[in-house]
């Protein structure tokens, strides 16, 4: 057991150095190319405040979640240990699944869920058990399975982008799309094609991976929290917004709610 916490135990070690800039640090980039995750998820829960008080509380999980990501991605890179693999690799399983029950809306839950997230939370929570179990037992392919989250993710992104017709929120989901796809062309170059690019003395595809995912995850978060507003609390008016100016759409967007004290009338007794 022990063993697994020694540096170097993980059978996965990308294309960058080991400890050719600093002798504490494995690979000094790819640690430090988390910085984003630590960044931007207090920024976002600040953004996010009127969505958590009138709309759904359980989204600052999710920003918390993103941080625990960047913490575990940031150790195994730093120690290349198997125990950093496993935390970075749960902590993106358990991202996905919280995701998944937090904001995927009601529309694609299963009939016999009869609408009810917390039947969604309970499936969600024994799948996470389940999968950790079988990502534990082979950590050597753990990451591309969990590479397979996107296809899905992906699929109901663009149905939702077809449904909501909004243009600016089209254009958000375009730019998350195509920041996803570059981020997983920058994990496979740096995984399959090594060689290649050490040979240009450029071995950084990794951390250029962790810079565009922790992009993708935290637009693609903020399109699912503006659908599961839109799908369940239409008359207090979600809007995509951008911060600091809202006219600068490369800015951080996030959700508001326009009349967050407006009920439903279909629910008035």
């Amino acid at each position: 057991m022990w063993s697994h916490l020694e540096r170097g135990s993980s059978p996965v070690d990308w294309c960058e150095s080991n400890y050719s800039i600093s002798p504490m640090i494995a690979e000094f980039v790819n640690t430090v190319s988390n910085f984003l995750f630590f960044l931007f998820p207090p920024v976002l829960i600040h953004l996010f405040q009127e969505y958590s008080k009138f709309f759904n509380p359980a989204i600052n999980v999710l920003w918390v979640l993103l941080m625990l990501v960047g913490v575990s991605s940031a150790y195994f890179h730093a120690t290349l240990s198997l125990v950093g693999q496993l935390m970075d690799e749960l902590a993106i399983l358990w991202m996905f699944l919280a995701g998944l029950a937090i904001l995927l809306p009601k529309r694609y839950f299963p009939a016999f869920f009869h609408g009810s997230r917390r039947r969604m939370a309970l499936v969600s929570t024994s799948m996470g058990i389940v999968l950790m179990v079988c990502l534990i037992m082979h950590p050597a392919a753990n990451a591309f399975a969990l590479m397979t989250l996107t296809v899905p993710t992906l699929r109901i992104l663009y149905t939702e982008l077809i449904r909501v017709k909004c243009a600016r929120v089209f254009r958000l989901g375009l730019r998350c799309s195509a920041v996803t796809l570059l981020a997983i062309f920058c994990w496979f170059m740096d995984r399959m094609f090594c060689d290649a690019w050490l040979s240009i003395d450029f071995p950084y595809m990794h951390g250029v991976w962790h810079v565009l995912s922790f992009i993708a995850s935290y637009t693609m978060l903020v399109l699912f929290a503006f659908f599961n507003a839109t799908e369940e609390r239409p008359e207090q008016k979600p809007q995509l917004r951008y911060w600091p100016v809202n006219e600068f759409e490369l800015g951080i967007p996030y959700v508001s709610i326009k009349d967050p004290c407006k009920k439903d009338s279909n629910l008035a007794i």
